[in-house]
């Protein structure tokens, strides 16, 4: 079998990027024809002549070992089989890397920063998966010279990587639960301690289930996906989603293995659990409106939840610090929220107490017992 390396490369350039946009010539022809139906009008879209890209796809035929084009008497030439899949697969890959992708550009362009100027703040923070919070960065780069060196891990490790010096600002979320969470209490309360730590108000967002468009299967919430044939893609542990879920599955009296997939494979990001309900891979997986929207997905909405960012009491006053309470205080903030579904501000910028914060801190009984 031929041998086949993939091989990465990155550029400095003087136009800005947002995100974690990654290029690559072979998808996007693939792309092109796809969507446009034919190569001529693949060609006419990507401002290149026929030839170039007939002759582009017949080179990556030669490099890959594979047909890419099928071709029927009297119709345009088609995708075949293995380029569907391997356009499909790409963009999952790529959609599941997303946040690590942005971490290494974000990383490269504070090496950057730094070279061209030293008095430049930055700020590293490791924090619970988001669709908001690479905007929060851009925004503070603009408005306050201030460099978010963001990396996304699950709101466990994020709070766990604070408490052992790893970062400056973590940022997890929970739900209000003025009810109280047993669960909820024995992960953050260790992580936690009053006194010692302050919670910054960044934004109140609503968590669903994420569902093919017109929701066939006719979800509502998690009792429905129990003991159904539809098929569940789950958060992995020591996220502030599984967290929810796990709370949740308790809450309502369900056990875990009667959601069909529970156990399987999870996902480490909001959009990587919309690409597995979008591309056929599942069912109905829980995330965020903003990632259902960005995928075409309908969203069935099961509560909103509180997203912290948290530091150590003694850093509130470093100066990175309240560049980042400055950005989260300012009307762009609000405009920005306003632009993503399910996002609000609450409390943006604001020091808030632990116990004031979070209603569950005082529960002292157990309604159910503690998730294994």
């Amino acid at each position: 079998m031929k041998s086949r390396g993939v091989h990465l490369q990155y550029s400095f350039e003087a136009t800005d990027q947002r995100g974690a946009a990654l290029h690559n010539p072979l998808f996007e022809l693939l792309s092109a024809v796809r969507e446009h139906g034919s190569i001529q009008h693949a060609a006419k879209a990507l401002g290149a002549s026929y030839r170039h890209v007939w002759g582009a796809l017949k080179r990556w035929e030669v490099t890959l070992g594979e047909p890419l084009l099928t071709w029927v008497q009297g119709q345009p030439a088609r995708l075949t089989p293995f380029a569907d899949r391997l356009l499909w697969a790409e963009t999952r890959a790529r959609t599941r890397l997303t946040p690590h992708i942005e971490a290494l550009r974000a990383e490269l362009e504070r090496v950057l920063d730094e070279a061209l100027d030293g008095d430049q703040h930055v700020l590293p923070i490791l924090a619970s998966h988001d669709l908001a919070l690479p905007q929060l960065r851009e925004l503070a780069s603009s408005a306050q010279r201030l460099h978010i060196e963001l990396r996304f891990a699950g709101s466990v490790d994020a709070l766990t990587a604070l408490a052992q010096g790893r970062c400056l600002v973590a940022g997890f979320h929970v739900p209000p639960l003025p009810a109280g969470s047993a669960l909820f209490s024995k992960v953050m309360k260790p992580l936690l301690q009053p006194g010692v730590h302050k919670l910054i108000g960044c934004v109140r967002r609503t968590q669903g289930l994420m569902v093919s468009p017109g929701n066939p299967l006719g979800l509502r919430g998690l009792a429905d996906i129990s003991g159904s044939a539809a098929r569940f893609v789950n958060r992995q542990a020591g996220s502030g989603t599984r967290l929810l879920l796990d709370h949740l599955v308790d809450e309502l009296g369900l056990e875990a293995a009667s959601l069909r997939g529970w156990h399987d494979t999870p996902e480490d990001s909001h959009v990587a659990v919309a690409a597995a309900v979008a591309s056929g891979q599942a069912d109905v997986g829980p995330g965020l409106a903003a990632a259902a929207r960005q995928f075409g997905l309908d969203f069935v909405p099961l509560l909103d939840e509180d997203y912290f960012l948290v530091c150590l009491k003694d850093a509130l006053e470093h100066p990175a610090v309240r560049k980042l309470r400055e950005a989260l205080a300012s009307p762009a903030w609000q405009a920005t929220l306003a632009g993503l579904p399910g996002y609000a501000p609450w409390h943006s910028g604001e020091v808030l107490s632990l116990t004031q914060a979070l209603p569950w801190w005082h529960y002292r009984v157990a309604k159910h017992p503690p998730a294994a």
